[in-house]
C-alpha cells in the first residue's frame, strides 16, 4: 500500500468510530490503535513534506520500507508460530518408540434386578405418596344369624310364592346393604330349606328365587 495514497480525514474518523466501540471494553486496544494512527498520518506528512538535505532523519521513503519490513517480519513471525502450535504434540498425537499407549476405559452400567426387586421399589414409592392418616374403611355385613331371623320374621304365615327381593326391598337402599343383604338371606335360606322351615323355588334360569313358609311348620319353630 502507498502510504501518500492514505486520507488522513478517513483514518482520524475510523478511529473516532472504533474508540467508540471499544474503549468501555478494552482500552489497551484502543491505545494501540492510536499509536498506530499517529504513526501513519507522521509517515505521509514525512511523504508530502519534502526534507531539507541536512536532515539527520531518515526520509519518508526510508521509514516506510523500514515499516514494511517490519510488519513483514511480524507476519513471518507469526507464521512461525501458528505453524509450531498446530504441530502434532508428543504424547498426544505422535508417540515415541517403546512408549506406552493410554488405555481408553469405558465404563457402562449393567443393572439387575428381579421381580420382587422391582416389585418393593414400586410399594416403597406407593407408601411415600400415601397420605399418613389413614382412616379404616368400616362396612356393614349381615350376619347369618341375623339374615336367618330377618327372614323368619318377613315370611311370617304366608303361604304364597313372594320372590326374595320383595322381602328385602327395605334394606336394598344402597349399593353397599344390597351386596350383604342378598348374600346372607340367601346362605340363610338355603338353611332355613334344609331345616324344614320355608320352600324355595326358581322357575326361571337366572330369574327370581321365590320363597314361602312351608306348609305344616310352625312359626314358634326352631
Amino acid at each position: 500500500m502507498d502510504l501518500a495514497h492514505i486520507s488522513i480525514l478517513a483514518l482520524a474518523e475510523q478511529y473516532l468510530s472504533f474508540i467508540e466501540t471499544v474503549r468501555e471494553k478494552r482500552i489497551e486496544i484502543a491505545a494501540d490503535y492510536l499509536v498506530m494512527a499517529a504513526w501513519l498520518a507522521y509517515l505521509k506528512s514525512r511523504l508530502m513534506v519534502p526534507q531539507a538535505p541536512s536532515d539527520e532523519e531518515p526520509s519518508g521513503e526510508m521509514m516506510a520500507a523500514l515499516l514494511q519490513f517490519r510488519l513483514k517480519r511480524l507476519e513471518a513471525m507469526r507464521h512461525a508460530a501458528n505453524q509450531l502450535m498446530n504441530r502434532p504434540r508428543l504424547g498426544l498425537q505422535v508417540y515415541q518408540r517403546g512408549m506406552p499407549e493410554p488405555i481408553t476405559v469405558q465404563r457402562t452400567n449393567l443393572w439387575e434386578a428381579s421381580l420382587y426387586d422391582l416389585l418393593k421399589a414400586y410399594a416403597t414409592q406407593r407408601e411415600r405418596s400415601i397420605p399418613q392418616d389413614y382412616q379404616l374403611f368400616e362396612r356393614t355385613v349381615w350376619s347369618l344369624q341375623e339374615a336367618r331371623d330377618i327372614l323368619k320374621r318377613l315370611i311370617g304365615e304366608s303361604m304364597d310364592w313372594v320372590p326374595l327381593d320383595a322381602y328385602l326391598s327395605q334394606y336394598l337402599t344402597t349399593p353397599e346393604q344390597r351386596v350383604t343383604a342378598m348374600a346372607s338371606s340367601f346362605a340363610s335360606s338355603l338353611e332355613l330349606v334344609r331345616q324344614g322351615h320355608v320352600e324355595l323355588r326358581q322357575t326361571l334360569a337366572f330369574g327370581p328365587l321365590l320363597l314361602r313358609r312351608r306348609p305344616g311348620d310352625r312359626k314358634d319353630e326352631t
